[in-house]
């Protein structure tokens, strides 16, 4: 059944999320500290006490199953979740379900060895480690079938090399869970495996750590392979089914995204609001002048509409269980994610003036990171064709000369199916 509704006793649970985020969470972004980075004890010290109050509400990694210490929440209670948390940088990490560490610890929950999930999964489960998943390269961004990683199995294991890109958090993490070539003559999508590998080992190295935009620290990798030896036991799945693998990552972690997104979204369009209250040019208000409501009324309706593709997308994830019978929507979710974030922080940036292109504002971050989501997981271009060609296998063409629509063609039709009433009305003229 369809509701728009909250369960009331979940809805209590959202309100105190939301109070605990803006008054507990948000200030940590003014902290000047990584969140992510586990090694520093300024972070512990602001973060550990917040993440000891979310276990206590039993709110902590609410992705996972109860198996693995979480309430196994459906994708409409995650995506209501995240909502709030994406107001804040640190809200994912508060609340124990941070990408890209929540991806990594399904990874390794459904395909890692028992030594495995007692070295890594349950330190990343805690958040006493960061993970880093290492997949695009500089040659084939949005292209897996055009990544040359290779690794080549030897008699105790593999040997790894080869160059990522964009590797976020590998300066931090623990582990890095890695995409690479095994089968070069095999078709397509059975040509990469997957592995994880301990930062520690030999051979990684770290040709620059870039930032975002501009922002002061960098955190996205470029990083090279340099015969890096790995246990046989490294491979996550059978050879050559690394898009297997990823796909336990991906399609939940998108709605999580994006829900993420429209907290952000929300949080610019909050202050939009507040602007034109509060400004006064040539004798009136800014929320006087009809283009500056035009804003407004654009921002609002985007918002809300792309929220409940959202929530429709969870909904119907939690129903089917099977992200590929859902992949139109998420790509759908996806390809509009980083154009309404992008156009609501644009106008809450043009609305506050040369104030909104300042650092002392979030707007002009905003904007940089909307582009960098239509380049993450896949770019919007990518998401398109996906959605004309699933949208597509519900229509036929025509071999007539016309369209099934033209206008004898239907007339034909009508008077076939309703003659009778055709020569009535003629001889009642």
């Amino acid at each position: 059944m369809w509701s728009f509704e909250t369960d009331p006793e979940y809805q209590k649970q959202l309100d105190w999320v939301a109070q605990f985020v803006k008054d507990e969470v948000e200030p940590l972004d003014y902290l000047g500290v990584e969140a992510y980075n586990t090694r520093d004890e300024r972070r512990n010290r602001a973060v550990r006490p917040l993440q000891k109050i979310v276990k206590e509400k039993g709110l902590w990694a609410c992705h996972l199953g109860p198996e693995l210490g979480g309430k196994g929440y459906g994708q409409v209670q995650l995506a209501l979740l995240n909502e709030i948390l994406g107001r804040s940088h640190f809200g994912s990490i508060v609340f124990g379900c941070q990408a890209p560490d929540t991806g990594n610890s399904e990874i390794l929950a459904h395909y890692g060895t028992a030594a495995q999930k007692e070295k890594y999964l349950k330190p990343l489960l805690n958040n006493d480690i960061v993970s880093c998943f290492s997949m695009t390269e500089p040659q084939g961004g949005a292209d897996p079938k055009v990544f040359t990683c290779r690794a080549e199995e030897t008699a105790d294991g593999w040997v790894i090399n080869g160059e990522k890109w964009f590797s976020s958090h590998a300066h931090l993490a623990s582990f890095l869970i890695v995409m690479a070539v095994t089968d070069p003559q095999a078709p397509p999508y059975r040509r990469m495996s997957m592995f994880i590998v301990d930062a520690e080992t030999p051979g990684i190295e770290m040709i620059r750590n870039m930032p975002v935009g501009h922002h002061a620290r960098p955190g996205h990798a470029h990083l090279r392979y340099n015969n890096v030896k790995v246990p046989k036991d490294a491979m996550l799945g059978q050879r050559g089914d690394a898009f297997v693998v990823a796909q336990t990552r991906l399609g939940g972690g998108r709605i999580h995204h994006a829900m993420r997104t429209i907290g952000q979204a929300k949080k610019a369009f909050d202050a939009m609001c507040e602007r034109v209250l509060s400004r006064e040019t040539q004798g009136t208000r800014l929320s006087d002048k009809q283009m500056v409501q035009e804003k407004i009324a654009d921002s609002w309706m985007e918002i809300e509409q792309f929220r409940l593709l959202v929530l429709q997308t969870a909904w119907k994830i939690d129903r089917y269980k099977d992200y590929m019978k859902v992949r139109k929507d998420i790509s759908a979710v996806k390809a509009l994610m980083p154009k309404v974030f992008h156009d609501v922080a644009a106008r809450a940036l043009h609305l506050h003036g040369s104030l909104g292109v300042t650092p002392d504002m979030p707007f002009a971050e905003q904007v940089i990171e909307s582009f960098h989501m239509g380049l993450a997981d896949g770019p919007t271009e990518v998401h398109k064709v996906t959605v004309a060609k699933q949208v597509l296998r519900d229509y036929r063409g025509t071999n007539d000369m016309f369209p099934t629509t033209y206008g004898p063609y239907r007339r034909e039709e009508a008077i076939r199916k309703l003659g009778d009433l055709i020569e009535t009305q003629v001889a009642a003229e």
